[in-house]
């Protein structure tokens, strides 16, 4: 059996008896032309491995597969296991890891090369798998990644707008990010209450030192935890004034007006004051 062998999506759901469970925050990409866009977005090919969470019963999957990329795929819900299985017996790119995508080890996965991660992530674990990415030891060679739509705005707002905050800076000092694809809820089954987007992040060549980030971590935790507050304020616990004056920014400013290299001079200026 080969891949154009397999039955459609909603027969093998419909064998296997298998429906979304909210609980997994699952919703299901049945649609092979939105499914081969997201894996031509991802510009995976011949030769890359791909690593992809919550595959649910394999419509991605066999996109990615299509492109000749090898998948990964990390899945927590056992019950597809004999539909992924399918996959990887009429692929034999596949390979399949029931698991906790917020435990596993990428590098692992990977082998110690390579990898790029290209998901519909669940819903309810988004977020936390994208700043794991982010900001861990294990740095993927692109993300091409689906969220909810109000994420994927957060993930790539300019500073000033509303979806702007700590999510759009530490994605952003990290990686090149750009809205790809809007997603509509009716694509979906069953369909969510909000639509979604696809977002495609690269790394940036002066990503910053593990250390650097950590410290960007806590400034933007304090800052944006205080959004309305002036960053005199906000950012009183950490160096007030005197980190702000150190950083060239404006103390009477809001976070929300603070683009990513101010954050990274803040940041900065906090590690320089904990150094002396």
């Amino acid at each position: 059996m080969e891949l154009a062998d397999l039955p459609p999506l909603r027969e093998a759901l419909a064998e296997h008896g298998l429906m979304a469970r909210k609980s997994f925050g699952q919703h299901f990409l049945l649609d092979l032309n939105i499914t081969r866009k997201i894996a031509r977005l991802a510009q995976v090919g011949d030769g890359d491995t791909v690593i992809e969470v919550g595959p649910g019963p394999g419509g991605l999957t066999r996109a990615l597969l299509e492109t000749g990329a090898t998948v990964v795929a990390v899945e927590k819900d056992e019950r597809f296991r004999p539909l992924l299985e399918d996959v990887a017996a009429a692929s034999g790119r596949l390979t399949l890891v029931l698991a906790d995508a917020l435990t596993v080890d990428e590098a692992e996965l990977a082998q110690g090369g390579p990898a790029h991660v290209v998901s519909n992530l669940p819903y309810n674990v988004g977020t936390p798998l994208l700043i794991k990415w982010l900001t861990g030891p294990w740095s993927p060679a692109s993300l091409t990644l689906m969220f909810q739509k109000e994420v994927a705005d957060r993930i790539a707002a300019a500073p000033g707008a509303s979806a702007y905050g700590r999510l759009a800076v530490i994605a952003q000092a990290t990686s090149h990010a750009q809205l790809v694809m809007d997603v509509p809820a009716r694509a979906f089954t069953p369909p969510p209450k909000v639509d979604s987007a696809v977002v495609r992040l690269t790394p940036r060549a002066d990503r910053p030192s593990p250390q650097r980030l950590d410290a960007l971590q806590k400034i933007t935790a304090a800052a944006f935890g205080q959004r309305r507050k002036m960053l005199r304020a906000s950012l009183k616990a950490l160096g007030g004034e005197a980190l702000i004056a150190a950083a060239g920014l404006d103390p009477q400013a809001r976070a929300e007006t603070i683009d990513v290299a101010g954050f990274l001079r803040l940041a900065d200026a906090w590690l320089a004051r904990r150094a002396a």
